[in-house]
Order: C-alpha cells, then structure tokens, then sequence
C-alpha cells in the first residue's frame, strides 16, 4: 500500500454532518447561539469524525467540511476582494437548486493570513493523532473564474473576468504557501470546471455567462500551475474532478477526453481523484495521458450518492480495466465525491456511509496488498 498520499485508498474529503452540527447551525442562524457555541459543537464532531475514520482503516483524515455551508463558496467568501451575496437563483442541478447565492468581485483578489480555513487546517492538525495525515480541502481557482455570472465583477481593478486570473493565481500561492507554513502536507484543490469542460451543455451556459470559452482548458491549466508554482516539493498536491454532487443529484455528462491531456499531463498536481462512478465520466481511455512516474489518479469507482455498496468484484474488475490505459501502480482508490459538498448531504444513511469508507480499504488492500 502506498506511504504517501494520496494513498492507496482515499476519500475525498466531505462527511454527512451529524444532527449535532445541523441542530447547532440552525439555532446559530436563529440568534440562539453564539460563535463559540457554534464552534464548541463542531469542534467534538470532528474529533469524533477523525475517530471513525482511524476506525475504517484510512490513513488520513478530513474535517469531514464540518464547518463549512459549502464545499467552494465559504473558502471564496474569505478570500480578499470576493464576497457571497444572496441573489434570486442559485445553482441548478438535475431536479433541485442550491440556495439562492453567487459570488460577486468588489477588489482586487488576494490571500491574507486571517483566512478562516487556516484555524480550520490547524483544528485538524492537532486533533488526527499520530500515523494518520490531516487533509486540507479547498475549491480550484478555475471553480471560482468559472462559477462567476455576468455582472459578478464590480470593481474597476478588473476590465473583464480573464483580467483577474494573474491576482487569483497569486492568491492561491499564498494560501498554498500559508497551509504549508502551518503544517499541511496534503492539500486537495476540488474542481467542477475540468468536468464541466467536457459538457457542450455546460460550455454553452458558461459562454452565456460571458465567458470566452475558446482556449479555456489552456487558461486553467496556466491558472493552476501558476497557483503551483511555488510548492514546496514535500507538499502533496492533489484535485478532484466532479460532475456536480448535491442531495445526491448531478450537473455535468461527458467523458474527459476533451480536457484529459491538459489535465492530466500539463497540470502540475501529484494527482488526480476521478470521478468514475457511472456512464456520465465515459471510459477509462483519456488516462493514456497520466505521465509514467509519481503522479497517482485515484479512481472514483465507488458512488457516494446512494448507500448501496458496489460489488468488489465488480470494482476490482473496473481497476484492471483501468490498468489498461495506466500503470496499476499509478492507480488508487475512493469514493466519486465527498458524502455532502454542502452541509445538506447526500441521501444515504451514516452508515451507509461508512460501509462505503471501509469498502474502500477493504478493496485497495486486496488490489494493492
């Protein structure tokens, strides 16, 4: 099994938030109780989240997002220059929509030491026990240049959207910069945008949205690496790719064709966690373009939408057919997504939950041994 991340079997980071959390958040947003309340509650959910997955098996841990509304907008809303501001629609998915939020630019963007996700890192850092690595989530700078609408710009720092890459790639060197100087060692950019890049449907909303579409993979893979620049070279940096994941429902279709060569081999991520749970990603073909070497994709075979479990055997079928385009020993293992990318969650039970958590170990230890 691999000693370093992302490890031969992984989740990518999002849990279902316990009833304590949910009570605690509500009665937060009704005046009830206060921050440290609020923080009290979370703070015991999580110590007890990084219990059960030391429990399943996982050498790592996550806060489970226990904090957080959403799995992008509460880390953009602390960036400087980036604000969450209500609106008359939210985002749409297959039969629901999100709460009714987008972001809007005020500034100019940056990254400033008083960032909330820090002290969330730092909670984790000193809370996962020793042997088990602490896990950093963020959202990828190309889900914060591609989720914004029209008139999302409203300051004259920027002439248009694409002027504003150069600042957000320095802010997200200064946050990679940031979770390094204070501990992390596995830091995961989740991104929508590569999946959405594969969608004809989702490319003609994004042009609608008055985003020059042509040329838009290149500009993300330069976005990214430009955000990766300075990384230090014991610092594991990952992304994963999704199609949507809300109450259980999805955004995108479209295999990875379209975007794989850039993603794959021109981003410089230490890997690549996939989703390859349903017919919607395609085929395992688009991994021909993972350079040999240290560079992982870890396989999203294993759904986190339904608490079914997958056949074994069927998964370790979907591996080997995996290990046709890449080498077994670049490959890994998790769930499609996390279990909530917003603290609604997806519809399945805790443990459903972590059957599939362990089912995940108990599949890569046989893979991988």
């Amino acid at each position: 099994m691999s000693i370093n991340p992302p490890f031969r079997a992984d989740i990518v980071g999002s849990f279902l938030r316990p009833e304590s959390v949910k009570h605690a958040r509500a009665e937060h947003e009704a005046g009830r109780l206060d921050d440290a309340g609020l923080r009290a509650v979370e703070d015991d959910a999580i110590i007890d989240l990084i219990a059960k997955q030391r429990e399943a098996g996982l050498r790592l841990a996550t806060d489970g997002e226990a904090r957080r509304a959403w799995w992008h907008y509460d880390f953009f809303g602390g960036l400087d220059g980036v604000d969450v501001v209500d609106s008359d629609h939210g985002i749409q998915f297959t039969g629901v929509q999100t709460r009714p939020q987008v972001l809007r630019i005020t500034d100019r963007i940056g990254f400033s030491r008083q960032h909330p996700m820090l002290a969330h890192f730092a909670f984790l850092r000193d809370h996962v026990g020793e042997g088990v690595t602490p896990k950093m989530t963020i959202p990828s700078p190309a889900v914060l240049h591609f989720r914004l609408e029209e008139d999302a710009i409203q300051t004259g720092a920027y002439a248009d959207r694409d002027e504003l890459l150069d600042d957000l790639a320095a802010a997200y060197r200064d946050a990679v910069r940031a979770f390094y100087d204070d501990g992390c060692r596995y830091l995961q950019f989740d991104d929508t945008a590569w999946a959405y890049l594969c969608s004809a449907d989702e490319l003609e909303k994004a042009a609608a949205r008055g985003i020059r579409i042509d040329g838009l993979a290149e500009r993300y893979a330069a976005l990214i690496n430009g955000a990766l620049a300075d990384k230090p070279a014991d610092l594991t940096v990952t992304t994963h790719v999704c199609r949507g994941n809300f109450r259980s429902t999805w955004i995108a279709s479209g295999g990875y064709e379209p975007v794989a060569e850039q993603l794959l081999a021109v981003t410089k991520y230490d890997g690549y966690f996939l989703e390859y749970d349903s017919a919607r990603a395609g085929g395992f073909e688009p991994l021909r373009f993972l350079p040999e070497g240290d560079k992982t994709v870890v396989l999203g075979l294993i759904t986190s939408k339904s608490g079914a479990l997958e056949d074994p055997d069927e998964v370790k079928r979907r591996i080997e057919e995996a290990a046709e385009f890449a080498p077994l020993g670049q490959l890994a293992l998790s769930t499609q997504c996390g279990f909530a990318s917003t603290e609604d969650g997806n519809v399945l039970t805790e443990d459903e939950q972590w059957a599939k958590v362990r089912e995940v170990v108990r599949v890569a230890a046989e893979v991988w041994g």
